[in-house]
């Protein structure tokens, strides 16, 4: 399928769009405005911190306000909208998975970090007062490091091992049930597959036989992880890409339908209805031309 946004690197963030940087880190009132779309998607993952000031954001048609005292994720592939941050004080530190990897060939590492690719949990972080001091203090260092002449990317990447151990800490904390990291590792690699596969009508078996655990544990991880059936996540994802598709082509609904895999376009309106409140034709009309018209 043809994407429909730009996607962009760390160096075009700092605009120096051939640079191939894995790691940079930015305070609001020392960088220049990146010459990026509004509407753009990510290869990294981006943390920003809020100390002073209100920030909207938006991802895949959400949006969410951070506050004070506040941390927001964005993970690779998702739709961003940054609305403000010249009147904010605060920063954003952006590294890709290879960087966090670093010297390290396990990749659950990665996924057990319940924050990162963020596609169940809140992605708006508000620590309490004592914790969002020390994770400032950590970011503090890595700005120390990044600018120091000589700079090692191994002590960076430690120092960012750190960071987002002291805010999974705090997620565990406010967590009102605790979910097992293998969980979590095996619903991300599901959430993985799905992208890869959303618009070939794969069953709910077909992912659990290529994760190689049966269909009744996949359901079990799904629920335990998010609160609804193995079925509903693939769904929503569908959803996702009708809804951008709506948005952002001019496509027929029929069209549409078919290439996420309804041939029958009235069950499609029906299915999308029903995951969005809205028939696809009033999701175009209305919540869509807030978007169009950036």
């Amino acid at each position: 399928m043809k994407e429909l946004f730009p996607f962009y690197s760390i160096g075009h963030f700092i605009n120096q769009p051939k640079n191939p940087t894995e790691f940079e880190i930015m305070r609001f009132d020392e960088m220049e405005e990146p010459d990026v779309d509004d509407l753009h998607k990510h290869t990294f993952y981006e943390i920003i911190w809020i100390e002073k000031g209100k920030s909207r954001q938006v991802i895949d048609y959400v949006n969410h306000e951070i506050n004070p005292g506040s941390l927001f994720f964005i993970s690779p592939g998702q739709l961003h909208i940054f609305e403000e941050w010249k009147p904010i004080t605060g920063g954003s530190l952006l590294f890709t998975e290879d960087f966090l990897l670093l010297n390290h060939q396990d990749k659950d590492r990665l996924f057990e970090l319940s924050f990162l690719d963020n596609f169940y949990s809140n992605p708006v972080l508000r620590p309490d007062k004592k914790s969002f001091t020390e994770i400032q203090q950590t970011i503090y260092q890595l700005s120390t490091e990044k600018k120091r002449k000589d700079y090692s990317p191994a002590m960076a990447q430690a120092l960012l091992q750190v960071l987002l151990l002291q805010i999974q800490r705090c997620i565990d904390a406010q967590a009102k049930n605790t979910i097992s990291k293998k969980s979590i590792v095996i619903y991300k690699k599901f959430k993985n597959l799905i992208d890869v596969n959303f618009t070939k009508s794969l069953s709910v078996s077909d992912y659990a036989s290529e994760l190689a655990i049966t269909q009744h544990h996949l359901n079990h991880i799904a629920k335990e992880v998010t609160g609804k059936t193995a079925t509903d996540v693939i769904r929503a994802r569908v959803m996702l890409e009708a809804k951008r598709l709506i948005s952002f082509t001019d496509h027929s609904i029929s069209e549409i339908a078919a290439e996420l895999g309804y041939f029958d376009s009235s069950y499609f309106a029906k299915v999308f209805k029903a995951e969005t409140g809205a028939s696809p034709i009033e999701f175009k009309s209305t919540i869509s031309e807030s978007y169009r018209r950036r």
